[in-house]
């Protein structure tokens, strides 16, 4: 190893010590760096292990998959890991190149002791990018920590099929909203610098969540307008605007080209259009599923070769087919110069990262940023921002001195329940089984087995506790405990699982509520990777109701004549329409994690006042899927009825509505121009006085409709939106300064144009809550590129 080698030198500029590192190595090494090794490759009973490291990793490697997800290892065990991993790769590889250990954090950082903060989509319910990028700083701070230096996260996808399992780890069905979140995640992950920062990885490129019938992994049937307009924006606005590290393929297919080998969609458009310029990572065994899933190559050397020559840089999550490259060279599928390409791509994010220059981290001080009290404050406000109140006759809620509550359901006291898929206990469930609380079902002989530790964890075998390997979390029942008033009588019952057809529960769930001035029932889905899941990625469903016997259970308690309020735990879209007719309140709860009970306990008794939004649209039914606002013209409705013959064409609940316990007007709508320049921006100004008794958020949203144009376009579309708080009796004043190129298009010629004609403005509380409107003009066409695209910068005063 040469000490004195330029790529070693950390005065030299990145590019010179990628050069000079890529002409010193040969194709093995090369090879290597396109992969990735899994933890069991490289361990022992949840230790390193330099002789399984000597043969898993000769030539060194791009990545180490997932030491803190698969494993129970504490944040100094796994500082420890990652050390000792780093320490073996400088000091016995020829080259001391170090890898990229890469962990998930969709939801919080999937480690023991990592804050668990709410699942995006709750995320997004927030409409306040600001606090998903302080919680991002938190996954940051804590990552670094342990030497995990990119994270398989945010999920940049659009989801507008409330059936897919994955939507959970969305941030909803609109482009800007999901751009917006996504600017402040990656933002706060990376930071103002990579070698403080961590890699960032925008996923599924493109289309993933637009899968036929909802289904996983299915074919997108997307036209290429469509793709552009809507699908790539938000991937776009975090390449653009925060610098988006890293990019992961979707496993689907656009119109017959499988996204992992589609040069179209990871080379010209990624690159060429979207002006990308990191790795493309495989999602997790990608490259096989060339020949294996889609039947695109007949061997991996082609498959290899395919991906590769498509633009994608590292197979994960561990090499398989790239081992083959040699024969795909050799064969003529790809060239030296293309791996090479793959290879700088790679150390140019290393040496980005300062892993050659310090590629350790302080084991003793990594426990110290590992859920502190302020992170569990954040946890507990984003969970409190995330819940939307879509329902409150008779100003049922906030609750307050109500003498007897009967809190009931299966996850009234479950805090499992409060995890998505991307959350690390689930993650620990994929690992080592799953996670059981009292009341659950026995365990089948299997799923037994799989609860007792794995030799790679480290354990004897022995059945252990799982719920001891992750931080604290708040159920509601504890949440309603520690809130309710002084003298409150709490009575619990759960009444059923989420699924199965058991009603042995029910009598005493009635009891309690009949007992009782009001119930709260807590009923939702399970999200997991494993198991009895009923949301979650590889868990797609025909029907959005309540699994199981919930719905039933709702329905006995309402008949008590109880005043009831609902809470919804869950990850995806349901349809509830008979819950919206008959209880008294709704609270969209979504996953809200480790402070999930705490924050809806603040909700029910007025600690804090409502003020998340919908960022999808709730269906009536199954059948209404897809389901989204921004549709177009013909869109949204049967011709000629208008309705299906069974049920209105509308949402149950709209994208963007929430209610709170306070009430805003909006007055004084401004616009800086009514004829405007295509070249021109214009600032929509709004009043927004909150006219109640109590504080409160409202979100403002602008939407702008383009009245007549030459392509059809959506009857409406979001460029912008506020959260603001405001106190009993005050007045603001929002003004949202909007680039003119967010109503371009693309016209007949596939040119992006500003269109001239009339532009409509549109501003409310929700997309069916219009408070305020107003027109301008556009004086004249104008062909533009997509990166003069700006967001919609918005002042409150």
């Amino acid at each position: 190893m040469d000490a004195e080698a330029p790529y070693r030198d950390a005065n030299q500029p990145v590019d010179r010590r990628v050069a000079d590192l890529l002409g010193r190595m040969d194709l093995s090494e090369k090879i290597a760096q396109l992969g990735a090794v899994q933890l069991r490759a490289i361990s022992r009973r949840s230790a390193f292990d330099p002789d399984r490291a000597a043969d898993a990793m000769p030539n060194g490697t791009g990545h180490i998959t997932r030491i803190a997800a698969s494993t129970v290892l504490g944040p100094t065990e796994l500082a420890r890991f990652a050390n000792e991993a780093q320490r073996w790769l400088t000091e016995h590889t020829r080259l001391g190149i170090p890898a990229i250990v890469h962990e998930e954090s969709c939801a919080g950082f999937t480690a023991n002791g990592a804050t668990q903060f709410p699942q995006a989509i709750g995320l997004a319910s927030t409409w306040n990018p600001d606090l998903v990028e302080e919680a991002a700083r938190v996954i940051r701070e804590q990552m670094l920590a342990v030497g995990a230096r990119q994270t398989l996260a945010p999920v940049l996808d659009i989801a507008r099929d409330g059936r897919w399992g994955r939507v959970e780890e969305t941030y909803g069905e609109d482009p800007y909203l999901a751009g917006r979140m996504g600017v402040g995640y990656v933002r706060g992950v990376q930071g103002d610098d990579l070698v403080s920062g961590v890699m960032a990885t925008g996923k599924h490129f493109l289309g993933y969540g637009a899968g036929e019938g909802g289904m996983n992994w299915a074919p997108a049937h997307l036209g290429v307008r469509e793709i552009l307009e809507v699908y790539a924006r938000p991937f776009e606005a975090a390449i653009r605007e925060a610098g988006l590290a890293s990019m992961m393929n979707s496993y689907g297919e656009i119109d017959g080209a499988p996204s992992g080998g589609s040069r179209w969609l990871l080379t010209d458009l990624l690159r060429g259009e979207l002006g990308f310029d990191g790795a493309v990572v495989a999602d997790y065994n990608t490259v096989v599923c060339l020949m294996a899933y889609h039947r695109v190559a007949a061997t991996k050397a082609a498959a290899a070769a395919r991906a590769l020559n498509a633009g994608l840089d590292v197979e994960l999550p561990e090499i398989d087919c790239f081992h083959h490259l040699t024969q795909a060279l050799e064969e003529g599928l790809v060239t030296e110069e293309t791996i090479d390409q793959a290879v700088t791509r790679v150390l140019r994010d290393k040496f980005r990262l300062g892993l050659f220059d310090h590629p350790y981290v302080n084991e003793g001080a990594a426990v110290t940023v590992f859920d502190t009290p302020k992170q569990r404050e954040l946890a507990r406000e984003l969970a409190r921002q995330s819940l939307v109140l879509l329902k409150n006759d008779g100003h049922l809620l906030p609750l307050t001195d109500v003498g007897t509550i009967a809190v009931i359901g299966p996850a009234s006291n479950s805090t499992r329940l409060l995890q998505g898929d991307y959350h690390y206990p689930t993650h620990l469930e994929e690992a080592f089984g799953l996670i059981r609380e009292p009341g659950d079902e026995p365990l089948s002989p299997d799923e037994t087995t799989r609860n007792a530790l794995s030799p790679t964890s480290g354990s004897t075998g022995s059945d252990v506790d799982l719920a001891e390997h992750f931080v604290r979390h708040v159920s509601i029942l504890e949440g309603v405990r520690d809130s309710a008033p002084a003298g409150t009588r709490i009575l619990h019952a759960r009444g059923c699982g989420t699924g199965g057809e058991d009603t042995s529960g029910f009598a005493e769930a009635i009891e309690a509520a009949r007992q009782a001035a009001v119930a709260i029932v807590c009923v939702g889905t399970r999200s997991s990777l494993v198991g009895d899941a009923s949301s979650g990625e590889m868990t797609d469903r025909t029907e959005l109701g309540l699994p199981g016997v919930q719905q039933a259970l709702v329905d006995a308690v309402i008949d008590t004549g109880t005043p009831t309020v609902v809470v919804l735990i869950n990850g995806g879209v349901l349809a509830i329409p008979s819950i919206a007719e008959r209880a008294g309140a709704i609270v969209e709860a979504w996953l809200p994690g480790e402070e999930g009970g705490a924050a809806v306990a603040d909700i029910l008794f007025g600690a804090a006042n409502p003020g998340g939004r919908l960022p999808v649209s709730m269906p009536r039914s199954a059948g209404q899927m897809p389901l989204f606002h921004n549709h177009k013209p013909s869109g949204g409705r049967s011709n000629v009825r208008g309705d299906y013959v069974d049920s209105p064409a509308t949402p149950l609940y709209t994208f963007g509505y929430g209610l709170s316990y306070t009430t805003f007007e909006y007055h004084d709508l401004t616009l800086s121009a009514r004829e405007l320049a295509p070249t021109d921006f214009v600032d929509v100004g709004i009043g927004i006085t909150n006219t109640g008794d109590r504080r409160g958020d409202e979100v403002v949203q602008l939407y702008l409709h383009d009245a007549v144009a030459s392509m059809t376009r959506p009857i409406r579309q979001l460029v912008g939106f506020a959260r603001v708080s405001l106190q009993p009796g005050e007045t603001r004043t929002v003004t949202f300064h909007i680039d003119l190129a967010q109503v371009a298009f693309y016209d007949e010629e596939m040119q992006l144009k500003i269109e001239a004609g009339e532009i409509r403005v549109l501003v409310g509380a929700a997309s069916y809550d219009i408070r305020a409107r107003g027109s301008f003009i556009i004086g004249e066409d104008r062909i533009i590129n997509r990166a003069d695209l700006q967001p919609t910068a918005v002042e409150v005063r």
